[in-house]
């Protein structure tokens, strides 16, 4: 699978809201940023995402301008500008910010090890 394909299966998974389907595209030592905060490891990752699925209902969670700095066979970086929309406490929100991932081929499947997303202000 190439990285570009890789991120758009990401993407379709994030959209599942179900921690457990993204779950095996995250690298167990994995380090998240988020406004919010910092997140190491699997489960630390897995209780910010559980939150955030909780609080946003109906999200549709999407990627553009995907832009790949570093693409070789073991490693991958891409910036991007993501977007969201959903239901925070019945009222339909949305935003913007922008991403950068962090890539590795693990065998023959690639893992993020690192996410930092940082919300655009309304």
């Amino acid at each position: 699978m190439r990285p570009e394909d890789f991120l758009r299966e990401l993407e379709r998974r994030m959209n599942t809201h179900r921690f457990e389907e993204v779950a095996p595209l995250i690298a167990d030592h994995a380090i998240y940023w988020f406004n919010d905060g910092s997140f190491q490891g699997k489960e630390a990752i897995k209780q910010a995402f559980e939150r955030t699925f909780a609080t946003i209902q109906e999200e549709r969670y999407t990627l553009e301008d995907v832009q790949w700095l570093v693409r070789d066979e073991h490693v991958a970086v891409c910036v991007y500008t993501f977007h969201w929309q959903g239901k925070v406490e019945g009222q339909l929100m949305q935003g913007s910010g922008r991403g950068t991932n962090v890539l590795q081929k693990f065998g023959s499947h690639w893992q993020v090890t690192h996410e930092h997303l940082s919300a655009l202000p309304a």
